[in-house]
């Protein structure tokens, strides 16, 4: 597994989605060395960013409304952080397999 993401970067997104206000998603991690997913959370000031970001493999964003992803979705853009739209809302990745590359938002 390679970086793909650095702490400043975990910090402009977790800015980014703190400053959504009533449109701030909720967000699990998983740990890359463990494989633990953490349970859903909606708190980004504090709980994002308690255990570090050293070990995040990735973190999954759901969103509830077309809205809501719409403004996610507009404030990962000018941050430009690997990662990818899925059913639930975005994923963005902090490791990715050695050899492989993927999209950025």
């Amino acid at each position: 597994m390679y970086p793909a993401m650095n702490n400043t970067k975990w910090e402009e997104l977790r800015l980014a989605m703190y400053s959504l206000g009533d449109l701030s998603p909720q967000w699990r991690t998983r740990v890359m060395y463990t494989g633990y997913e953490s349970s859903w959370d909606g708190e980004w000031f504090y709980h994002f960013r308690g255990g570090g970001y050293d070990d995040i493999e990735w973190v999954e964003i759901k969103v509830r409304s077309a809205e809501q992803s719409d403004a996610v979705l507009n404030a990962l853009r000018p941050i430009h952080v690997p990662g990818e739209k899925t059913p639930e809302g975005f994923k963005v990745y902090g490791y990715l397999p050695d050899g492989q590359g993927c999209e950025y938002l």
